[in-house]
């Protein structure tokens, strides 16, 4: 693959083709925050507080760096006023779903995110779909999954996979950012009559 060169922060980055902007940074050590990234599942964009600057072509706009693609003489801003007033309400809007999650708290504080400022609607979860996709793309099993859309959007578990599969497994708890999958997976143990009459 061929070599690319790029700026991030004001560094000359070498980058390789394929390579999301975030690898790049990340490579090199500069840090872009996440919260629905990981390395060994494919590119979801869903939280976007990997937003970063990127400009190409006498071009400036946001991009989630996590989906956007290195490329020649890319200028990629990890940090300004915009970038950071941007994380900050989605740092907020997380926290009302999630307000005890302490990735969530250490993001706060280093953005400066007012905990309190959305009503609270505690779901626990944030939608990042960690556990869905590490279950798909690495289990294979597709034990759970996402239930409805919009606002009333939610993660379940499936109850015929879930009752075989997720007892000895429990991978996916590890990637939640709010650990409230194991609350979740209450509701699997409500299986746990059938799962003893198919032992």
């Amino acid at each position: 693959m061929s070599e690319i060169l790029l700026q991030i922060d004001g560094k000359e980055v070498k980058a390789t083709e394929g390579m999301t902007v975030l690898e790049a940074a990340q490579k090199e050590g500069i840090p872009i925050p996440t919260l629905c990234h990981h390395q060994k599942l494919e590119p979801y964009g869903a939280c976007r507080v990997c937003t970063v600057e990127v400009e190409a072509g006498g071009r400036t706009r946001l991009v989630a760096s996590c989906l956007y693609p290195v490329e020649p003489n890319l200028v990629v801003k990890t940090r300004s006023q915009k970038i950071d007033k941007i994380r900050r309400v989605l740092i907020e809007e997380m926290m009302a779903h999630a307000p005890d999650s302490w990735q969530l708290q250490e993001l706060a504080k280093e953005y400066g995110a007012d905990r309190d400022r959305f009503e609270k609607e505690p779901s626990f979860c944030i939608h990042c779909g960690l556990c869905v996709r590490y279950c798909a793309e690495i289990k294979k099993k597709n034990a759970l999954g996402f239930v409805d859309r919009g606002a009333r959007r939610e993660i379940s578990f499936i109850p015929r996979i879930a009752a075989q599969e997720c007892w000895n497994c429990k991978e996916c708890f590890e990637l939640c950012p709010t650990s409230a999958l194991q609350a979740a997976y209450v509701l699997v143990q409500a299986l746990s009559p059938a799962r003893s009459s198919s032992e």
